[in-house]
């Protein structure tokens, strides 16, 4: 099979991404889907299969000679990942804690790691039919029934002064995140589910900043650290120091950091 152009490999991810997301739509309008716990006491979904199904056939299908790295899948071991030069990284469903209390605030995650770092991110939300994308070094964008094209970070009219938005959970009380920033400033706070919608909020510019403290792995932050870059923000551990991927035994993040305007003082605001 001839080499995939990075255009080619992010319209397969795309695609992958919608198919799944309509599956989990499905199941989602009807009710028809089976709750479980996994050994973590995380909860999954009979969606959250049937969502990585998906999103593995159609990758295997059209890429056979990339692996495939997802959350819902037996994981590779490091010696076996250390020999991937370039991997597909998947969420099926990012929220499934929103999903099944009907929030809405879910989305699936794919991401083509290459080189450890992410170069590829598709974001789909399923419920507001919006598509979040990025190729590195190409910017960011959204496709959606409201609006399509480029997207970027808000741009703070004084980045030492004005307010500040934050995106947090609906499940971690607002006083959690408040007592990690700066006192000095001024926060007021939007409510969202997953973590991937929060980034994409935060590239598109609805939001400034958001501080995730808890267990996460690298599917959570592959395609949003992608998205965010490229649409002028970032994603840091909460010590500000890179993500890494496929570099260690262990698959969970630290806590981490999605931010909007470079040009902001975020390591004077963010008291971690």
């Amino acid at each position: 099979m001839p080499e995939h152009t990075d255009e080619a490999l992010l319209n397969i991810a795309k695609e992958a991404a919608i198919a799944a997301g309509e599956a989990i739509m499905t199941l989602y309008d009807e009710g028809d889907f089976e709750s479980y716990q996994k050994a973590d006491e995380s909860p999954v979904t009979s969606a959250d299969y049937k969502a990585n199904e998906i999103i593995c056939q159609h990758l295997k299908l059209n890429t056979p000679d990339i692996p495939i790295l997802s959350e819902e899948t037996k994981h590779a071991s490091l010696e076996e990942r250390s020999q991937w030069d370039r991997y597909w990284l998947i969420d099926p469903i990012d929220g499934t804690q929103e999903f099944i209390a009907r929030s809405g605030d879910f989305a699936v995650n794919i991401a083509l790691i290459e080189n450890n770092q992410p170069k590829i991110g598709v974001i789909f939300w399923p419920p507001g039919q919006s598509l979040y994308y990025a190729i590195k070094g190409h910017g960011a964008f959204k496709e959606s029934p409201e609006s399509s094209g480029p997207i970027s970070v808000r741009k703070l009219d004084d980045p030492h002064n004005s307010v500040v938005i934050l995106a947090i959970s609906r499940r971690q009380p607002r006083e959690r995140v408040i007592g990690k920033m700066c006192a000095k400033r001024v926060y007021q706070t939007l409510p969202l589910g997953s973590c991937s919608l929060k980034a994409c909020f935060i590239a598109e510019g609805k939001a400034d900043a958001f501080m995730r403290i808890g267990v996460t792995g690298e599917w959570d932050t592959g395609a949003s650290q992608c998205i965010v870059s490229e649409a002028g923000g970032a994603i840091f551990a909460a010590d500000f120091e890179p993500l890494s991927y496929n570099q260690r035994h262990s698959l969970e993040n630290p806590d981490f950091v999605v931010l909007g305007d470079q040009n902001v003082p975020w390591q004077d605001i963010i008291q971690y």
